[in-house]
């Protein structure tokens, strides 16, 4: 129960880690180039780190760069289901000693990993994003740095805030709520595309006493091991987190069926969502209570310009919305509604830009974007472009390159269709479709962008009359947890913007806020009477 008396003590106040420029002449440039260079030159061998043991099973894979699918960067070990079963049995036994340790103790070694990452293990970290994920300089600042600094950071800080929040007591009796961690052990599922949420989805449970199961995507496996080795030099004990990467269906089976499970932390795809949910239901009867499930998935995420929007302010944000990363971003912008009014305008200059945007090996720091992460992406998303050159208008790009490295050329598409395929469906890609409206049915145009993706996570509205804004904010209310005003739908920073959509993006439990760490503690409410009565009757039972 020490954790009811965490919040006599504080935490350092946190603040955003300020993301670093890497401009030319920069030392940080120097060093990240430098990292670069030696992490290229290697060749790792990634284990299975179970209860703190590293396992190499002989059953392997390989990490290669996105850009450069030729050159291996890394060979990991694949787990199998007794290996599965083993990092299970090492989070139940470490759980015992873990979730009895005070609050500012766990806390201590995200703070301090939050050092090592702001300090010595930052440039590891960011080249390893880069070169496993194909993010250029900035994009992996801003991810593999300053965001997982920041959970790192700002978790401890609202966990003590979470647990300083303690009920009203009286004379006679002491009321108290001791927060805590789940039974049994956390599962979580973490996907290639932000080194921070492999950090975050099996940190957070951590932090607040629970031990955790991690299975990483095999394509960020470079950078989540790295993350994984960082926490273990911050002092992280033996079996608190356990690194378990292999054949996701053969580890989730194993892992859902399990009686002790307590909860789900998953970042990915909407399919696989509702079939770790389908799963979860049909084995409540196994389970010693009701598994928590925290789940952010897909998202359709979009751009309503109203007529009184500035066509230069909404052309940088779709160019940067939806062409950052490859479009491999939850929030990214992939659909768009634009008056015709000002589509010649806008379409023209986000052409302009596109035209000049260089694309390539991200070690190169002149190039805006780098590949798509594996053969399989390649794949999807260029059937949409092929989709589009038969069914639409590809407006710029279209091109698809696939002999060196995964490269999708950034590519806009006009529709005048608002149900058409990629208006609807995910692509997960740098595609952006446009739809343009008659100037006259803008509320009408606010209802098709609410009703057209079952998704719901992010999107933004461009306008300079409030009356609109506040038009377009009572009519989207519901199409998107993460709303921006004037500004591109992607970008969210811990503390300032918690992020989480709902409908088919998930459960919006707000990563990088209490509303997330909430999730993985249950409640004890204690009431201590100091002086108990005596005597069974009331006053009202005495005689007139």
């Amino acid at each position: 129960m020490t954790d009811v008396l965490a919040a006599r003590r504080r935490v350092p106040p946190p603040q955003n880690d300020p993301n670093l420029s890497y401009r030319p002449g920069s030392p940080e440039r120097a060093e990240l180039k430098a990292r670069l260079a030696a992490m290229a030159g290697e060749q790792i061998d990634i284990p299975l780190i179970i209860g703190g043991k590293e396992i190499r099973s002989g059953n392997t894979g390989t990490v290669v760069m996105p850009h450069a699918h030729g050159h291996v960067l890394a060979t990991w070990h694949k787990a199998t289901t007794e290996h599965v079963k083993q990092a299970i049995q090492a989070a139940l036994e470490a759980r015992r000693e873990w979730a009895s340790w005070p609050f500012e103790d766990r806390a201590a070694i995200f703070l301090r990993a939050a050092e090592l990452l702001t300090t010595t293990w930052r440039q590891t970290l960011n080249a390893a994003t880069m070169l496993g994920q194909s993010k250029t300089s900035y994009q992996a600042e801003i991810d593999a740095a300053s965001e997982l600094v920041d959970f790192w950071r700002f978790n401890p800080y609202f966990a003590q805030e979470l647990m300083a929040d303690q009920p009203v007591s009286s004379h006679g009796f002491w009321n108290q709520v001791d927060y805590r961690p789940l039974e049994g052990f956390v599962y979580a599922i973490t996907p290639f595309n932000f080194t921070a949420i492999g950090g975050n989805l099996s940190g957070a449970p951590a932090l607040m006493g629970c031990t955790v199961v991690w299975k990483p995507a095999p394509t960020s496996l470079l950078a989540n091991y790295y993350t994984y080795k960082l926490l273990e030099a911050a002092g992280l004990p033996a079996g608190v987190i356990n690194f378990v990467p292999g054949d996701p269906v053969e580890i989730s089976n194993t892992v859902l069926d399990h009686p002790e499970l307590g909860g789900v932390h998953f970042t990915g795809s909407t399919g696989v969502f509702n079939g770790i949910w389908q799963r979860i239901g049909a084995n409540l009867g196994k389970y010693r209570g009701y598994p928590r499930i925290v789940g952010e998935t897909g998202g359709k995420d979009f751009i309503v310009m109203h007529p009184s929007a500035d066509p230069q302010e909404v052309a940088v944000a779709a160019v940067r919305g939806a062409f950052e990363f490859q479009g491999q971003k939850c929030s990214a912008a992939s659909r768009m509604y634009v008056p015709r009014s000002h589509w010649n305008s806008v379409r023209d200059r986000m052409v302009g830009m596109m035209q000049g945007i260089r694309m390539g090996d991200v070690r190169d720091f002149r190039n805006f974007m780098g590949a798509v992460i594996d053969q399989k992406a390649f794949t999807k998303i260029s059937g949409y472009v092929e989709d589009a050159k038969k069914n639409a208008r590809v407006v710029q790009g279209g091109g698809c390159h696939g002999g060196e490295g995964y490269f999708i050329e950034p590519t806009l598409v006009e529709t005048a269709d608002p149900g058409y395929r990629l208006l609807c469906e995910e692509i997960f890609g740098p595609v952006l479709t446009v739809h343009v409206y008659d100037d006259a049915k803008w509320s009408d145009t606010l209802k098709v962008v609410d009703q057209t993706s079952p998704y719901a996570l992010t999107g933004s509205v461009f306008a300079r009359d409030r009356a609109a804004i506040r038009e377009a904010s009572t009519t989207l209310r519901n199409a998107a947890g993460n709303f921006y005003i004037n500004d591109k739908p992607t970008g969210a920073v811990v503390a300032q913007q918690p992020f989480g959509g709902s409908r088919a993006s998930g459960t919006n439990d707000k990563a990088g806020s209490k509303m997330n760490l909430l999730r993985w503690v249950s409640p004890r409410t204690i009431k201590e009477t100091f002086a108990p009565p005596t005597d069974y009757t009331y006053p009202f039972m005495a005689e007139e």
